[in-house]
């Protein structure tokens, strides 16, 4: 049986993250060939693939990673089998990796046929699959290009990415502000301009019945009912329907005798109230109408506003499971 050395090992180890005593095992059977050494431990990865591709790589790592230049980035999540190897620092560095190559590549079909030290994407991943003994995989990739690009990471679970339409003063804070709103509360467009009406009037029936259906539990519990809205949208919200909610509000307040000198300093804070109640689908999907994570007093759209001459033109979100 052939001798093969420690340094010869180390230095297969170095380039493949396999174990040791895999290592020595594979340039035995290479003959001390090193390029053949890591044919046999990617043969290793392909059989374990194999034997792991109908397992669930539901745990991970989410990345996200911005070019120097902060015009593009990508988000990308590295999926495993168990929390543990999703934690492990080895693991994480595989990520970042694969989040830099990532970033010079159009589409995850174009990332996995990549090159990475001589082999590719894809083929990395199985030979990882061998060596770490789980099933790797990338479960998202998402770019996003614009004038300006902020990313933020949530313990390695979340990646988030925001484009901004310029640069202005502060704009990395602006963009990481807007990438930390987007990760935690998982908007899925921009405004409620963007919504479908056949969407949202569905959304209305099966919100108005999810809230009468909890009042009825509440009434046999002797408990305030909730308030049931008419509508869920600001798309809904045309200027008849406002102004037929602002005489509604001025005969609520005639019928209990408030004088009509001081109508106008409580018709603003009644047709805010209205408003917010009749908006909640905005407040939950679109990210310049929901409330500002930072300021409850605040909603996106107003913060992105205090920056002057700027939009946001678009966001992108990866995360586990």
């Amino acid at each position: 049986m052939i001798k093969v050395t420690a340094a010869e090992v180390n230095k297969l180890r170095k380039a493949t993250g396999a174990g040791m005593m895999d290592c020595k095992k594979a340039l035995v059977e290479a003959e001390g060939d090193f390029d053949k050494a890591i044919d046999v431990l990617r043969k290793k990865g392909q059989k374990v693939a194999a034997k792991r591709a109908d397992r669930d790589s539901s745990e991970g790592a989410a990345v996200a990673k911005v070019n120097s230049e902060n015009t593009m980035g990508v988000a990308i999540v590295l999926g495993c089998e168990t929390d543990f190897v999703g934690k492990n620092e080895n693991f994480l560095a595989l990520a970042n990796e694969f989040a830099e190559i990532a970033l010079h590549c159009a589409s995850k079909e174009a990332f996995l046929e990549a090159d990475f030290d001589g082999m590719t994407v894809a083929e990395k991943l199985t030979e990882q699959t061998g060596v770490i003994g789980e099933k790797l995989d990338i479960k998202a990739f998402e770019k996003l290009e614009a004038s300006f690009v902020g990313s933020y990471v949530h313990i390695n679970k979340i990646a988030a990415l925001v484009g901004l339409s310029s640069v202005v003063e502060n704009e990395a804070v602006l963009a990481k502000d807007l990438s930390m709103q987007v990760a935690s509360m998982g908007a899925t467009t921009l405004s409620y301009k963007d919504f479908d009406l056949d969407y949202v009037a569905s959304e209305t029936e099966a919100r108005i019945a999810v809230i009468e259906k909890d009042n009825i539990e509440l009434g046999r519990l002797g408990k305030a009912l909730k308030n049931v809205p008419q509508y869920v949208s600001m798309a809904q919200l045309t200027p008849e329907v406002l102004a037929n909610a602002k005489a509604d509000v001025k005969a609520q307040l005639k019928s209990e005798g408030k004088p009509e000198q001081i109508w106008d300093k409580i018709l603003p804070g009644k047709m805010e109230r209205f408003i917010s109640d009749n908006t909640t689908l905005d407040k939950e999907q679109c990210l310049l109408d929901q409330d500002f994570i930072k300021d409850d007093n605040s909603t996106v759209a107003k913060y992105v506003a205090s920056y002057g001459a700027v939009e946001v033109i678009g966001f992108k979100r990866v995360t586990l499971g």
